[in-house]
């Protein structure tokens, strides 16, 4: 899926060939595993997305080992997958003053990875080392480098972070700092083994086989001495993108999972009436247009107003979406705590975005769509032409496999506007996080928009720097709303509706599943019924 997209720059995109020869060892497990009856059979599940791309927890945005991770990794803090809490994981205790410009983290009495090693704080300065480097482009590098200047081994059981400025922020942010075994990953080749799929870690769960394209197994970890301990034997997780394989894998007498994810809008019925409970979860998912700013007349922000201002997003969210959705009125999703309606929020007014075009000069215009072909996003493209060509815009539609898009975007080749899916939220509520993560001199999105040489761009940029140093709490999140205006009036990525994310599980079998704002699933605090 698009997630991937994010891993182009580090090498990583399609690096899923084989794993070390202790995981091939394996062998071959069966996709349909239940494990017969019990509290020890698997817990079997579905995940809507590829298991192929990086597992490299300092680098990957792939929903499926992301998901993954959460469950075998350990950060010095977690955080809750619902309310983004941050809580104490490897290390012991939050710190006391999370205004202080230096936070000590002793380890938790008894860590072990999954092959027998202690934690040290070697391995927590190893992972934050990698992630500050700035030889080593990493995607964590983005979530830290602004703010935190380096960590320190005090003893062998004890940590401190620096940071350049006071940063509450940051504590829920440790989360995406992965604790790695030193011994494993600084060995030759040993990132190349972690981007295709070996991962050793402290968490609850250790991984047992990993087949990309197929599924990924997992067992409790006994010796886990942490907050969430593994409710499961063992774990089974089945990767599915086709939509209505994975809705077969958890219906019916026969279905061989109990949960899965991104779950069409249009299976939910049928779900329910066969039993199962399915929910959804509203955050920052959202089909994009992301244009092409160096191909005009996509350089003229009236142009880019006009397309936003022709959609009927009411049609997408009653059609497309089932009702599972709401246009966008910002950049960020309405839950979000730093949210506000836009200054400019582009409700369907064709008559505005022909007026828009004739002041621009435009007329006649030509545009083809590159979009990824998830499937729900292909189900919102023909809307999208249609309210393109009510205006008089010629409209084509190209959807294609994702990485096909995007190896496009990478190699710089000519497109006019793409439309994709995001959802920033994997890495957490904060709007800091969230903007930075889609807007900024280096960041990869505005290279395939061409844009961050622009003047805006550079004024937009410093008022993002600025606001992440604010350490009013208050000033801050105006200032990040500010800003958002500056995005929204722009539109050179800019979301055109944010939509729920449903997921299905049996609730005669399962107990404490929360359904999602993201994709992927957590079942540190699930178990059987």
């Amino acid at each position: 899926m698009h997630r991937r997209t994010f891993l182009k720059h580090t090498g990583a995109v399609g690096a899923a060939a084989a794993l070390s020869s202790s995981l091939a060892a394996c062998g071959p497990e069966s996709t349909n595993d239940t494990g017969g009856g019990g509290k020890d059979r698997a817990l079997t599940a579905v995940i809507g997305y590829g298991n192929d791309g990086s597992w490299d927890p300092t680098q990957t945005a792939s929903a499926f080992s992301m998901a993954a991770n959460n469950h075998i990794y350990e950060g010095l803090l977690d955080t809750d997958p619902i309310t983004r809490t941050p809580y104490p994981a490897l290390g012991t205790e939050m710190p006391g003053d999370p205004d202080a410009t230096s936070w000590r983290f002793a380890l938790r009495e008894g860590a072990t990875f999954h092959d027998g090693k202690p934690v040290t704080a070697d391995d927590v300065v190893f992972v934050f080392d990698r992630i500050l480097d700035p030889k080593t482009q990493t995607l964590a590098q983005g979530f830290f480098a602004s703010w935190l200047k380096e960590v320190r081994k005090v003893d062998a059981r004890t940590v401190e972070l620096v940071l350049k400025f006071p940063f509450p922020d940051g504590l829920s942010r440790l989360t995406l700092a992965k604790v790695m075994p030193k011994h494993v990953f600084s060995r030759p080749g040993g990132w190349d083994d972690a981007i295709r799929g070996l991962a050793v870690g402290s968490g609850p769960y250790r991984q047992t086989a990993h087949h990309p394209k197929a599924n990924t197994t997992f067992a409790a970890f006994e010796a886990y001495n942490g907050p969430r301990r593994p409710a499961f034997h063992r774990m089974n997780w089945l990767t599915i993108v086709d939509a209505a394989s994975r809705v077969a894998r958890v219906s019916g007498a026969s279905a061989g999972a109990q949960v899965s994810d991104n779950i069409p809008y249009a299976n939910i019925a049928r779900l329910r009436s066969g039993g199962m409970t399915v929910a959804g979860g509203a955050g920052m998912n959202n089909l994009f247009l992301l244009f092409n700013t160096e191909h005009k007349p996509f350089d003229d922000v009236r142009v880019r107003q006009a397309l936003h201002y022709a959609i009927d997003t009411d049609t997408i969210v009653q059609v497309a979406l089932k009702g599972h959705g709401k246009p966008s009125s910002s950049f960020l999703n309405e839950g979000n705590p730093a949210y506000r309606p836009a200054k400019t929020v582009y409700g369907h007014d064709p008559e505005k975005a022909k007026a828009l075009l004739k002041a621009a000069g435009v007329s006649g215009l030509k545009v083809d769509i590159l979009a990824v072909n998830l499937s729900w996003i292909v189900d919102c493209l023909p809307t999208i032409k249609a309210s393109w060509d009510a205006i008089g815009v010629k409209t084509t539609l190209s959807p294609q496999e994702t990485t096909a898009v995007f190896t496009k975007l990478d190699q710089k080749q000519a497109y006019q506007v793409v439309a994709a899916a995001s959802n920033p939220n994997q890495f957490g509520l904060d709007a800091d996080l969230i903007m930075h993560y889609n807007y900024g001199p280096q960041n990869l999105w505005m290279g395939y928009a061409r844009w961050a040489d622009h003047p805006v761009a550079k004024r937009l940029f410093r008022d993002m720097d600025l606001a992440t140093r604010e350490s009013d709490p208050v000033r801050k999140k105006t200032m990040i709303q500010d800003y958002v205006d500056v995005v929204a009036e722009q539109a050179v990525l800019y979301p055109v509706v944010h939509n729920e994310l449903m997921t299905a599980w049996d609730p005669q079998e399962l107990t404490g599943i929360k359904p999602q704002p993201y994709p992927g699933v957590n079942f540190l605090q699930a178990k059987w019924v």
